[in-house]
C-alpha cells in the first residue's frame, strides 16, 4: 500500500473510483442517514442538527492536511482511509439493534466524517499533483460526476433497497443491509485503488517532525489568508451552496413526509427510485456537459451562468411544496431537471477553487482550506434547517430559502480572478 508506482496510469482508471468513494461517505451522512433516522421516528430537528454537526470534520480537514505531508504517500491515506471508513460502517450495521442507537451511530458516523474528511485531502492531493491545469479542466466533469454518481446511489439506489426491504424484513434490518452494502463497496475501492491509484508524491522532505508540521500549518493558514482577494474567494465559496445547505437535509424528509404534513407522501423505496434511476441519467450527463463547456469558454465567462443554472433546483423544491402534485411521473420530472441543474452548476465551484485558490507553494493544503470553507457553507444551514422547517412548515420553508439564491449571484458576478486559466506544464506526475 506505501509502495510507489511509477507507471502512469490513465486518469479514467482511477479518477471515477477515487471521487465516487470521496462521495459516498459524504452523502451517507448528509441525506441516506437522514432518512434512515426517519424511518427509525427520530424527529427532524435532531437528525438535521445531528447529521450537521458530524460532518464539521469536512470543513476542519485544513488542519491536518500539512501532517499528512509527513508521511507515506497520498496514496497511502487514501486507501488507510477507505478500509476505515468501510470497517466503520460495518460496526454502525452493529450498531442499529441496541437500545441506544442513535447515539452510537452517530458517534460512528463522526468517526466515518473524520476519515472520510482525511481521504478527500489525500485524494484532491493526487487529482492536483498528477494532472496538469488542462487536465483538471478536462476530467473536472468527470470528477464531479463521479463524486455525484455516488450521491446517486447512496441516496437512491440503496435507499430504494432500503425501502424495499423495510417491507420485507423490517426497518433495522433493511438499513442494517444498507451499511453492511457501503462497508462492502468502501473495502473493495481500497483493495482496488492498492493497484491502481497513482502514488500522487512522496512524503514532503520540507517536514521532518511534529513541531515543524505545526509550523508548516502555520504557515499554511498565513499564506492562505494571505492570498489576493481570499475575502472574496471565501464569500462567494459559502455562498455558492449556502442555499443547498437548507435544502440538502429537509428535502428528502419532505418527500417522506405524509400528505396531511404537508410533504409528498413517498415511500423510501419511491424516494430511492426517483434519486436513483431518473436523477443519476441526468446529473451524469449535467456535469459532463458542464466539464465540456467550461472548456469551450473558460470558467470566467461561464461562473455567472453557472451558478444560475445551480440555483434552479430550488425554484424547483419550492414549486413543489406548493403544489404537492401527487403524480410520480410530474416528481420524477421534477426530480430530472433538478440533478441535471445541479450537476452542470456543480463543477463549477470545485473548478474555480482548483484555479483561483489552490495556486501556490501549498497547493493541496490550500484546496482542503477552500472545499472545508465550502463545507462550512453547507453545515452551518442545515443544523438550523430542521428546527426552521418545524417551524415554517415545508410549503414556507422552501419560499423563504429563496432569498438566500440572490447573495450567491452577487457574489458569482463580481467575484475576481486572479490566476490565468491557461494550463501550465506538471511538474508533479507520478
Amino acid at each position: 500500500m506505501s509502495k510507489t508506482n511509477n507507471k502512469p496510469k490513465h486518469p479514467a482508471t482511477w479518477i471515477p473510483t477515487a471521487y465516487f468513494a470521496m462521495g459516498l461517505p459524504f452523502v451517507a451522512i448528509a441525506q441516506a442517514s437522514v432518512l434512515m433516522f426517519k424511518s427509525f421516528e427520530i424527529s427532524d430537528s435532531l437528525i438535521a442538527f445531528w447529521t450537521s454537526l458530524i460532518m464539521l470534520p469536512w470543513t476542519l480537514k485544513p488542519l491536518w492536511s500539512p501532517i499528512l505531508e509527513m508521511f507515506k504517500t497520498k496514496k497511502h491515506f487514501v486507501v488507510a482511509t477507505q478500509l476505515v471508513t468501510g470497517f466503520t460502517f460495518a460496526l454502525v450495521a452493529l450498531a442499529l439493534p441496541l437500545d441506544s442507537f442513535f447515539t452510537y451511530s452517530i458517534a460512528l458516523l463522526a468517526v466515518i466524517a473524520v476519515s472520510g474528511a482525511t481521504h478527500d485531502i489525500a485524494a484532491d492531493g493526487v487529482y492536483l499533483s498528477v494532472l496538469s491545469g488542462k487536465e483538471q479542466a478536462k476530467y473536472i466533469g468527470w470528477q464531479g460526476a463521479s463524486y455525484n454518481i455516488a450521491k446517486i446511489l447512496t441516496a437512491g439506489a440503496f435507499v430504494y433497497l432500503a425501502g424495499i426491504l423495510e417491507e420485507r424484513f423490517g426497518v433495522l434490518h433493511a438499513w442494517m443491509a444498507v451499511m453492511l452494502t457501503y462497508s462492502i463497496i468502501m473495502i473493495s475501492l481500497a483493495l482496488y485503488h492498492i493497484k491502481m491509484l497513482p502514488s500522487g508524491g512522496n512524503a514532503s522532505s520540507e517536514v521532518a517532525s511534529l513541531n515543524e508540521g505545526f509550523k508548516t500549518l502555520w504557515d499554511v493558514i498565513k499564506t492562505f489568508f494571505q492570498k489576493k482577494h481570499i475575502g472574496w474567494f471565501i464569500a462567494f465559496i459559502i455562498l455558492y451552496r449556502f442555499t443547498e445547505g437548507f435544502a440538502i437535509k429537509i428535502a428528502p424528509l419532505f418527500f417522506k413526509a405524509t400528505i396531511e404534513d404537508g410533504g409528498l407522501g413517498l415511500s423510501t423505496s419511491q424516494i430511492g427510485l426517483i434519486y436513483g434511476v431518473f436523477g443519476s441519467a441526468a446529473f451524469v450527463l449535467g456535469s459532463i456537459l458542464a466539464g465540456y463547456y467550461i472548456s469551450a469558454r473558460g470558467l470566467k465567462k461561464s461562473l455567472f451562468t453557472l451558478v444560475c443554472i445551480f440555483n434552479v433546483q430550488f425554484i424547483i423544491y419550492a414549486l413543489l411544496a406548493v403544489y404537492r402534485p401527487e403524480s410520480i411521473f410530474l416528481i420524477g420530472s421534477a426530480v430530472v431537471v433538478e440533478y441535471f441543474v445541479y450537476g452542470f452548476g456543480f463543477v463549477g465551484l470545485m473548478l474555480f477553487m482548483m484555479q483561483q485558490v489552490a495556486p501556490g507553494k501549498y497547493k493541496m493544503a490550500h484546496y482542503a482550506f477552500a472545499t472545508g470553507i465550502m463545507n462550512l457553507g453547507i453545515m452551518m444551514p442545515g443544523m438550523l434547517s430542521g428546527f426552521m422547517s418545524d417551524w415554517l412548515g415545508y410549503k414556507l420553508f422552501f419560499i423563504c430559502i429563496l432569498v438566500v439564491i440572490i447573495p450567491s449571484l452577487l457574489a458569482a458576478k463580481f467575484v475576481p480572478f486572479v490566476h490565468s486559466e491557461e494550463s501550465e506544464a506538471d511538474e508533479n506526475k507520478v
